[in-house]
């Protein structure tokens, strides 16, 4: 089993926590790098809830 199964496993249930710790992430990062990477970050914040399936779903955008 990977280490990407495993924290998956972990985050199943507690989706909107995960959310949250991938928002404070990345407003870190931001804060330390003065907002330089903010393009590059936020693309790293969506792809890691596209991975674990934490995205808040929009009414009138369906999952995929």
């Amino acid at each position: 089993m990977s280490m990407l199964d495993k924290l998956k496993q972990m985050i199943k249930g507690h989706e909107s926590t995960a959310d949250k710790g991938i928002d404070k992430g990345g407003d870190y990062i931001d804060q330390r790098t003065g907002g330089k990477y903010q393009s590059r970050v936020d693309t790293g914040q969506d792809k890691l809830r596209d991975e674990f399936g934490t995205r808040p779903q929009d009414p009138g955008n369906p999952p995929r």
